[in-house]
């Protein structure tokens, strides 16, 4: 291993990555040293490109980003017993305590002292990383790596699915990135009898089809509300997923939920979103708010349902190019022009 790497950093403030030369990672007693194969690229990553209020209220340049990857241990530390060089792995993001109230109720993806790989502590955009063993997932070396470095995200998707009783269940899902698009599969596989996608972008329109969604409406031109009436006599959909930050998705979910039914609310907003709590109220609404994945009950499930062949997320993962096309794929990430964008560590 060099005494140096190339990654992909956030220098300074402002839009933009660059490529530095920075030394290689040292690693902690409780730590190992991944051998990165693939990254790929988030949302997150996108707001830190771009230097939005989130991530200039966030971040303190300089800080390798990137904290969806996947690797071979190549070195572990003093203390390290239950990960062994050689094994493949992906990474869980969020470095908790362990020791705060939360966590030792089974609560660490609500951790009060997380840390964020790639926003926090130097990430996974580099050829090399050192994370703490608790946050390298073990993962069968038969899954592609392509797959195998978007369980970060689809991890998410697993959530918030999971959260509700989707068996036999119309699903509603509003907004198709690449969380939505992951989640069109996953509701297929945990037993959804029909899956309602909303998406105003044709080409992830057309992914979401491609992902297994019964129908898929443009909420500007499509009347969503009457057809979801119309394929339930009335009632309304069982389940709906809110996955696109979009403040008029919270007013067609409230409409277009069943009495009884379940709404998980992934999508983050960038301001305040006005939502009538008396139609919840009334209907008797269960209204679940996910954040990041159980850890780790939901990397057990997500990699059940992709090793059994339940679940493939592969017709979302649209492009996987060299690492050094970051730029360019970080364009494809902003024009909506992509599904899930893939960096190959290996080229």
């Amino acid at each position: 291993m060099p005494l140096s790497m190339k990654a992909i950093c956030k220098t300074q403030p402002g839009v933009g990555l660059a490529v530095r030369d920075v030394p290689e990672p040292s690693l902690g007693r409780r730590e190992v040293l991944v051998r990165v194969t693939r990254s790929s690229i988030c949302g997150t990553d996108l707001h830190i490109y771009q230097w939005d209020a989130w991530a200039s209220g966030r971040l303190k340049p300089p800080v390798i980003v990137g904290h969806e990857f996947c690797g071979v241990v190549v070195a572990v530390g003093d203390e390290v017993e239950h990960v062994q060089v050689g094994e493949f792995v992906a990474a869980e993001s969020h470095i908790v305590c362990g020791h705060c109230k939360l966590c030792r109720l089974g609560q660490a993806h609500v951790c009060l002292n997380t840390r964020i790989l790639g926003v926090d502590v130097d990430g996974g955009f580099a050829p090399y990383v050192a994370i703490p063993a608790m946050n390298a997932c073990k993962t069968d070396p038969a899954l592609p790596p392509e797959v195998a470095t978007v369980q970060e995200p689809l991890g998410n998707a697993v959530h918030t699915v999971a959260a509700a009783d989707v068996r036999g269940a119309t699903v509603l899902i509003t907004g198709c990135g690449a969380i939505g698009l992951f989640s069109i599969a996953v509701a297929k596989a945990l037993g959804a009898t029909r899956v309602i996608a909303t998406e105003v972008r044709p080409y992830r329109a057309e992914l979401a089809t491609r992902m297994g969604a019964d129908a898929v409406l443009n909420p500007t031109t499509d009347d969503v509300l009457g057809y979801v009436r119309r394929i339930s006599d009335g009632l309304g959909v069982d389940v709906a997923l809110e996955m696109s930050g979009h403040p008029a998705s919270i007013e067609l979910i409230t409409q277009a939920i069943r009495p009884g039914g379940e709404v998980s609310l992934l999508g983050l907003f960038s301001q305040p979103v006005k939502l009538d709590l008396n139609a919840l109220i009334f209907k008797g609404v269960a209204v679940h708010a996910i954040v990041g994945r159980r850890l780790f009950q939901t990397w057990e499930v997500m990699q059940s349902l992709l090793l059994s062949g339940q679940l493939d997320v592969r017709p979302a993962i649209t492009h996987v190019l060299p690492w050094h096309d970051y730029e360019h794929a970080f364009e494809l990430m902003a024009s909506g022009q992509s599904g899930k964008i893939v960096l190959n560590w290996e080229a």
